[in-house]
């Protein structure tokens, strides 16, 4: 039996699952930076600085002004301190350790060289000796990055730093190695699995794909809490092949119960523990890749918000900003925010505000609360807002998709 859902049932199952409508702590703690993310399953690394990395906005958005060097700690602390990894999931991501088990299957695959783009398959194949290089050369001299084989060329021959790169990321996509640390402009510092992750997770066995993709679907809609399939399988990048079965085992499991979501065209599935709110009262801004936002079409089915994020798109095509941040204030995305952090000035800059053609009246109010929560989250003395305007319709961003 299907159940029907209201498309306001839906947005606010889909806040709730994704932590919003709690009060914020008053002194967030690594308890609590920890709860949201093992939550939230992963946190997208963008490499994009102009505000913040997106990797810290998802716990901003739902905890308030936490100590960043915290998550730091988490991520690339020593290996007694770890509880998160770098791997390709959603992107490039930061996930907690207990899914280091369940990704090992899409390890193999890159190993076997089936998956990953063509350059990298190479290396899976003809040129596994120049990865064997490069992975002998972290066994023998520890930590390093891409730059530091470049000092190494005369050694090998054949170095080449595209090569070499590439060696790198075959290596990485395959669990050869992993991250250690970031240094200098955020640059990826590798190393042995061995010498970076708790034994206690290495040791832990590994499920068939099978399972590990039932898991990982599970994951996705306990995070999500309402959502179609292809939205299920996004949140880890699993191909249709990998994801529908798991998702029929876990509806006849009961764990996923079929819906029907006012003006959905697709079928969808609502977790079993998720749940329904009698309202969500929030504010918050939005990193683009938010766990909340980054698959558009499910932005757009949800909140009626059509978003784009511009960074790719010549300047002066652009129709809302560089890098801007959608505003959720209760259960609506109400307005867009062109932000950057400028930090030689110590000012938070809102370049633009673009209000929603429903965005209430106490929005612009409510959205100065946050910006000055972020500067002072940022360490930068005070916000400096430009223009403010107001959608004439829905659906105004028409910018390429990303």
């Amino acid at each position: 039996m299907t159940t029907p859902v209201s498309l306001q049932e839906a947005r606010r199952i889909a806040l709730a699952a994704q932590g919003f409508g709690t009060r914020h702590p008053e002194q967030p703690s690594i308890t609590h930076l920890r709860r949201a993310v093992d939550h939230l399953g992963l946190l997208q690394i963008d490499s994009v600085n102009v505000l913040a990395r997106a990797h810290y906005l998802p716990a901003f958005s739902r905890l308030g002004s936490y100590d960043r060097t915290l998550l730091e700690r988490d991520a690339w602390g020593s290996r007694q301190h770890r509880r998160l990894f770098e791997y390709w999931a959603h992107e490039a991501s930061l996930l907690p350790l207990d899914l280091h088990p369940l990704l090992r299957w899409r390890m193999a695959r890159a190993e076997r060289g089936e998956i990953g783009y063509q350059a990298l398959k190479r290396f899976a194949t003809e040129r596994r000796h120049e990865a064997q290089a490069v992975l002998d050369r972290i066994i023998a001299e520890g930590p390093m990055a891409a730059a530091d084989f470049e000092n190494g060329s005369s050694r090998s021959g054949w170095w080449e730093w595209s090569h070499t790169k590439h060696a790198l990321e075959w290596l990485f996509w395959s669990g050869q190695i992993t991250t250690a640390t970031r240094r200098g402009s955020f640059a990826r510092i590798y190393d042995l699995p061995e010498r970076v992750l708790p034994k206690a997770v290495l040791d832990l066995p590994t499920p068939d794909a099978a399972g590990a993709q039932r898991a990982l679907i599970e994951r996705s809609a306990r995070a999500l809490g309402i959502a179609t399939a292809a939205d299920l399988r996004d949140y880890y990048r699993l191909k249709p092949e990998e994801g529908d079965r798991a998702i029929v085992e876990l509806s006849e499991a009961g764990t996923l119960i079929p819906v029907r979501i006012e003006g959905w065209s697709q079928r969808a599935w609502m977790h079993r523990e998720a749940r329904t709110p009698r309202r969500v009262n929030c504010a918050a801004l939005l990193a683009p890749f938010d766990p909340l936002i980054w698959e558009r079409s499910r932005t757009e089915r949800l909140f009626g918000f059509r978003y784009r994020i511009e960074i790719y798109v010549p300047q002066g095509k652009r129709i809302h900003g560089y890098y801007v941040l959608p505003f959720l204030m209760d259960e609506a995305l109400v307005a867009r925010v062109d932000l950057k952090a400028d930090r030689q000035a110590g000012v938070l800059l809102a370049h633009r505000i673009t209000l929603e053609p429903n965005a209430p009246a106490d929005t612009s109010e409510r959205l100065r609360i946050e910006l000055d929560r972020m500067a002072s989250w940022l360490g930068l003395a005070s916000v400096r807002i430009g223009a403010t305007v107001r959608c004439a319709r829905l659906g105004l961003n028409e910018t390429p998709s990303i």
